[in-house]
C-alpha cells in the first residue's frame, strides 16, 4: 500500500495583504507548513493559521525562512551557520508556542524559499537548521527536498526526516529544483504534474528537465496554495491518487 503526506505552504498573508486560498486548501491536505514572520505572516495571521488547522484535524509545520519580506524569502542572504542557527530557533519557537497555547504541538520544520534551496546543497548550513530544531524538540520530523543534505544532516543529528517532492517544480538531474527564472521551471499543465506525482510516489522516479530519469524518494507532496487554479489542481491529485491506491496520512505516520 501507497501512503503520502500531502503539504502546502500556507500563513503567508501580512497586515493588510492576502496571498493564498488558506481556509480552502487546508481541509485537503494532511499537513500545513505556516509561515513564522520572516518571509512573511504575522503573529494574527499565524494564528488564524492555526486555529484552522486545528479545526480541520491536520498536522501542523513552522515554515521558517529568510528575514526577507520584500523578496518574500526567495533571495539567497549571505548567513552563517550561526546565523541560520538562530533564526530557524526564534520562528519555530514563536509558532511553537502559539501552537502550545492552542493545545496543539509542531509535527514538522520544513524551510522556506532560498533557505530551503540553500540547505539543500550546503551540509553545514543544513546542520544548523537541523540543531536548531533538535534544540527545541528532539521529536519534529525535519522535512526537505528528497535526496538533499538537509535530509542527511537531520539523520545524521537522529531526527526523523521526511523527503519531499513537488508537484508543479522541473527538477535537474542532480536532483535540485530548477530556478524559478529558467524556462520550465514550473509545470503548468496539471495532467502532467499529476502523473509525475504519482509515478514519483510509485516508482520512486522523477524526468529531469533535461529529459533523465532520477530515483526520487516522495514521502511528502508539496503542492502550492496561492495560485489561481491552487484549490481545483488540489481537489484533482486527491482524486489520481485515490484511483492509484495511494493513501494521504500526515508525517508522523509515514515517518515513525
Amino acid at each position: 500500500m501507497y501512503k503520502v503526506d500531502l503539504n502546502s505552504d500556507l500563513g503567508e498573508s501580512f497586515g493588510r495583504y492576502t496571498i493564498g486560498n488558506d481556509d480552502k486548501i487546508i481541509p485537503l491536505i494532511s499537513s500545513a507548513n505556516i509561515a513564522c514572520g520572516f518571509h512573511a505572516s504575522d503573529p494574527v495571521v499565524m494564528t488564524t493559521a492555526i486555529e484552522q488547522t486545528k479545526e480541520a484535524g491536520i498536522q501542523i509545520g513552522a515554515h521558517p525562512g529568510f528575514p526577507d519580506l520584500m523578496g518574500f524569502g526567495r533571495r539567497n542572504l549571505a548567513v552563517s551557520p550561526a546565523e541560520a542557527k538562530a533564526y530557524t530557533l526564534y520562528q519555530i519557537s514563536a509558532l511553537g508556542g502559539m501552537c502550545k497555547a492552542h493545545n496543539m504541538r509542531l509535527q514538522h520544520v520544513k524551510p522556506h524559499g532560498a533557505l530551503y534551496n540553500m540547505a539543500a546543497k550546503d551540509y553545514e548550513l543544513s546542520k544548523a537548521i537541523c540543531e536548531a530544531i533538535k534544540s527545541y524538540d528532539p521529536e519534529i520530523i525535519v522535512m526537505g527536498l528528497s535526496g538533499s543534505e538537509i535530509i542527511r544532516a537531520a539523520k545524521d543529528l537522529g531526527l526523523k526526516a521526511a523527503s519531499e517532492v513537488f508537484a508543479d517544480r522541473a527538477y535537474e538531474e542532480d536532483g535540485t529544483l530548477v530556478n524559478r527564472r529558467k524556462e520550465g521551471a514550473v509545470i503548468k499543465d496539471e495532467n502532467e504534474a499529476i502523473a509525475r506525482v504519482i509515478r514519483m510516489i510509485k516508482e520512486q522516479k522523477v524526468t529531469t528537465i533535461t529529459g533523465k530519469d532520477i530515483s526520487i524518494q516522495a514521502d511528502s507532496v508539496c503542492v502550492h496554495g496561492d495560485g489561481e487554479k491552487a484549490l481545483l489542481f488540489v481537489e484533482k491529485i486527491r482524486k489520481a491518487m485515490a484511483e492509484e491506491g495511494i493513501t494521504i496520512s500526515p508525517l508522523k505516520d509515514i515517518c515513525n
